[in-house]
């Protein structure tokens, strides 16, 4: 399973639908992952919390699972649905679509609440919460 950056950010924030989730995964074994492309969002997020306490939760968060890259493949099968969605007119931000082609590659399930963006992606395997 692998959580988008929306899912992260909700966990930071104590979301009990999220905290939940997890858990669930958990007491399946479940491998939790994220994309580098999410930590990239993560980061950007950042340049208004000056507390010290909150950086170090996101760099513990992050530091806590594991991050699949966004190598040639992933990068190949996004530029891919972007070109798709763009073509139909149902264009989704170049980062999600990053997301969502190392998900596929790696053929993960995505987990996520942002279900309008990423339910536009053929062949996407998506979990809401």
């Amino acid at each position: 399973m692998i959580l988008d950056s929306t899912a992260i950010v909700d966990l930071l924030r104590g979301n009990h639908e999220i905290i939940n989730k997890l858990r669930a995964l958990e007491k399946t074994n479940t491998p939790i992952d994220t994309t580098s492309v999410s930590v990239f969002e993560i980061w950007k997020g950042t340049s208004a919390i000056s507390s010290k306490e909150e950086i170090d939760k996101i760099i513990y968060m992050l530091e806590s699972i594991s991050t699949l890259p966004l190598d040639a493949i992933s990068a190949k099968e996004a530029g891919l649905i972007h070109a798709r969605l763009k073509s139909t007119g149902m264009e989704v931000a170049p980062e999600d679509c990053m997301i969502a082609g190392i998900a596929k590659v790696n053929n993960e399930t995505l987990v996520t609440r942002n279900i309008k963006h990423f339910s536009r992606i053929n062949g996407l395997k998506i979990e809401n919460y």
